[in-house]
């Protein structure tokens, strides 16, 4: 029985993100495995620190990885700009139809935002627009939630913009804050969500 050429072409070819463990791009690639990213496929995996756990998760699933360094001998505008089109570039070249940023520590600018604009998605562990911007990530984020009393956080998936986590809200997951709560806590409740949000986001973008 010959393969369908058409749905060959329905696929879509994910690039995925990361800065650090992988988890949710864990839970996409287990998403995948069992054809919860519809017609998506995590073709190709970028961090932007060297020897990171994502890298490693990415070599166990079979997908191929890269390692694009931010240049710190460039100021920290041009740096950004300089690894986005980078980034623009090897996405051009391997036919990339979506950008997912799964723990991607690095602000993205310049062209790739008007190339990839509604076809790149973030996650951010807040509910947005508390607790975004430069400088808003990881613990920095839970501890925020805690000292402003908040009785419930959770985490959000947005298109990427110009801005730091300013782009249109895609959807939310809520957890409760409790009393006792610390950010590692908290943070250990909203990551559950975290790998379900991304999952249903990209289920949907694609």
């Amino acid at each position: 029985m010959f393969e369908n050429p058409e749905n060959e072409r329905k696929m879509k070819n994910i690039l995925t993100l990361v800065s650090g463990n992988g988890t949710n791009l864990q839970a996409l690639i287990d998403a995948e495995r069992q054809s919860g990213l519809g017609q998506g496929t995590i073709a190709v995996v970028i961090s932007d620190k060297l020897n990171v756990f994502a890298l490693e998760r990415a070599e166990n699933a079979g997908i191929p990885a890269f390692t694009l360094l931010p240049d710190k001998n460039l100021p920290k505008q041009e740096r950004r700009l300089d690894l986005s089109n980078r980034i623009l570039a090897k996405a051009l070249a391997l036919q990339i139809d979506f950008i997912v940023c799964a723990g991607f520590l690095s602000i993205l600018s310049g062209d790739i935002i008007a190339v990839y604009a509604s076809r790149m998605i973030n996650i951010h562990p807040s509910l947005l627009p508390k607790f975004g911007g430069q400088g808003m990530y990881g613990e920095k984020v839970h501890r925020a939630a805690l000292d402003a009393g908040e009785r419930e956080s959770g985490c959000t998936v947005h298109f990427v913009d110009a801005g730091a986590d300013t782009g249109q809200i895609i959807l939310q997951r809520i957890v409760p804050v409790f009393s006792n709560d610390t950010p590692q806590t908290l943070a250990e409740r909203i990551h559950v969500q975290e790998h379900a949000a991304i999952v249903e986001a990209v289920r949907r973008l694609v």
